[in-house]
């Protein structure tokens, strides 16, 4: 079997060979068939596939790669269904990139491939945070967009996602339509290139100027808490990615002075060289920005990912500590800001809701039904939240929401998330909770914490890389459908919602329901106790992660310490159960 894997891998390689393709690249894949057939095969045995969200991928040579001719691929298939559902007008597109290794050059390579498909182009000048180019999109009326980048993954990846015209990433029937268009994309010849360059409008600072103005105008709800604390210590950093420039500029229009960037990690580079990873979920990734809070006494140590579209928040604890939040506790204390001072603003009127998904808080919840605003629960990813605003866009208004992994989105300006304007909201709150009740944001948390429960979240992410590990986790799943668990930690499993087969079965009567949703590989068991689980494969990366929520009652703010250490211990006990240790 491997030899005639070996065999299909040699002949792909061989039409790159032959191929209209150049000659470093013809030069790389010839190294490898006389040097590294392991490599050889992972670089071209399936091709990277355009999948719902995209491309992502380790950059190098062969059909299983980020290269210019995978993104070429993409981009006129892409290109080809936008003519396809837009036929007879002038189809306007916006691309954006990040910091990452050749990100530029395969902006570059999308933006000539769509002006060359007589597209109206509008490229950055330079690296942007991703959710400017979702404003882009809806502010010049495009009737798409690309943004290169991986997110937060590893240097070695890269990726493309692909925005349709209110400014979210593509959603169903679009998505599946556009995969269909790329896999026609059969040979590089099919890719249009080096025409009508006059396509190309460049935009700069000006624009630059309009998102942080609209971000300031729209989600700004304290300004004389922030006036009366202007000088409120600000630490951060940027992970050398494009949140370098605006996310400063951001904190600046809403009146900060004292905000200080970590220096080294200020410096752009797709390397990532102070870090091994620039994910802001890992404590370890923010150490240095943590380092130089404690050291200047900051009030708020931030952080955003490489296409600034993920904050990290550090708070300062009464210990003098700086505690690391995680996506679920970023998110209950942004949106509880915002519930609240709409509600003293008298803004709520019933007409609002909030929205986070299935693997968020439940707190997140509780704080929507004690101010009376719906809260929607949908599908991991940003593009479902953006879809609940299409939806109810003329109806009802958005106020926020967002997802555990970090990402939270305030207002409706733009479609994906945005730690630009989240950063901002952060300071503000901040201000916001000194000002009107003498606490800083880590005790306002703890305060929430007695309100509505304490509610507490655990993840664990089992990595299988290459094919092997693909297909074991999809064995994963098949196993877990066929046996699921009968109970956790001794209390019986009540409930199961698979959202592949979109039904919900109740264990107790046995009776199933179906689930209003679009079709996903999650399942999600609930326990007698009020115990969830949930279980997902990545769409993104080689990776299944595990999603632990765990509920306690907090009588007071003492107690506090005690109660969240049996909270971790449940869901350790729950990795342990499940094996995941």
């Amino acid at each position: 079997m491997a030899n005639e894997l070996e065999q299909q891998v040699l002949a792909k390689a061989q039409l790159w060979l032959d191929g209209n393709y150049d000659a470093e690249t013809k030069e790389r894949v010839k190294w490898l068939i006389q040097n590294d057939m392991n490599e050889l095969v992972e670089s071209f045995y399936k091709d990277l596939e355009f999948g719902t969200g995209g491309l992502r991928g380790i950059m190098g040579v062969g059909t299983n790669r980020m290269n210019v001719y995978t993104v070429g691929a993409a981009t006129q298939g892409l290109a080809n269904y936008l003519k396809k559902n837009f036929e007879g007008e002038k189809i306007r597109v916006a691309i954006g990139h990040d910091s990452r290794n050749n990100s530029r050059l395969f902006a570059e390579r999308v933006a000539d491939i769509f002006a060359s498909n007589d597209f109206e182009v509008f490229l950055f000048d330079d690296l942007r945070p991703t959710p400017e180019l979702s404003f882009a999109i809806r502010q010049l009326k495009c009737h798409s967009g690309v943004v290169v980048t991986a997110s937060h993954n590893p240097k070695e990846y890269n990726g493309y996602k692909a925005y349709w015209t209110d400014g979210s990433q593509v959603t169903a029937p679009h998505d599946k339509n556009i995969i269909a268009e790329v896999n026609k994309i059969t040979e590089v010849d099919q890719v249009l290139m080096g025409k009508n360059p006059e396509n190309i409008t460049i935009l700069g600072e000006e624009f630059d100027k309009l998102y942080l103005d609209t971000i300031q105008n729209e989600i700004s709800l304290s300004p004389e808490c922030v006036a009366r604390h202007a000088d409120m210590k600000i630490i951060y950093t940027p992970l050398h990615g494009s949140g370098v420039k605006l996310v400063p500029a951001s904190l600046r229009n809403f009146g900060f002075k004292n905000v200080s960037l970590v220096s080294e990690q200020a410096v752009v580079d797709g390397n990532f060289p102070t870090v091994e990873s620039p994910n802001p979920e890992e404590r370890k990734t923010m150490a240095m920005a943590i380092e130089l809070g404690a050291k200047e006494g900051a009030d708020l140590v931030m952080a955003t990912d490489p296409d600034s579209d993920r904050i990290g928040l550090a708070l300062r604890n009464q210990k003098g500590e700086y505690i690391l939040l995680n996506g679920n506790q970023t998110l209950v204390l942004l949106m509880s800001y915002q519930l609240t001072r709409w509600a003293e603003l008298g803004k709520l009127d019933g007409k609002q809701y909030v929205v986070k998904t299935i693997v968020t808080s439940q707190m997140a919840n509780a704080v929507a039904d004690h101010f009376g605003v719906k809260c929607y629960d949908c599908l991991t990813g940003f593009k479902y939240i953006a879809r609940i605003i299409r939806d109810n866009e003329g109806k009802t208004k958005y106020i926020g929401g967002g997802e555990e992994s970090f990402g939270y989105l305030p207002g409706d300006f733009v479609r994906d998330k945005d730690a630009v304007a989240a950063c901002a909201l952060a300071a503000e709150a901040a201000a916001w909770a000194k000002d009107t009740m003498g606490l800083t944001l880590y005790e306002w948390l703890q305060e929430l914490y007695v309100k509505y429960g304490f509610y507490r979240e655990g993840l664990v992410s089992v990595v299988r890389k290459g094919k092997e590990g693909a297909e074991l986790i999809q064995q994963m799943m098949v196993d877990f459908r066929a046996n699921p668990p009968k109970s956790i930690l001794g209390s019986p499993v009540v409930r199961i919602n698979d959202f592949k087969l979109l039904e919900t079965t109740d264990l107790t009567t046995g009776k199933k329901e179906p689930i209003q949703e679009e079709s996903s590989n999650v399942l999600q068991w609930f326990t007698a106790d009020g115990t969830k689980v949930s279980v997902r494969p990545s769409g993104t990366e080689p990776k299944i992660k595990f999603y632990f929520g765990v509920k306690a009652e907090l009588k007071s703010v003492a107690d506090y310490d005690k109660v969240l250490a049996e909270l971790d211990g449940k869901i350790e006990a729950i990795k342990q159960e499940l094996n995941l240790k």
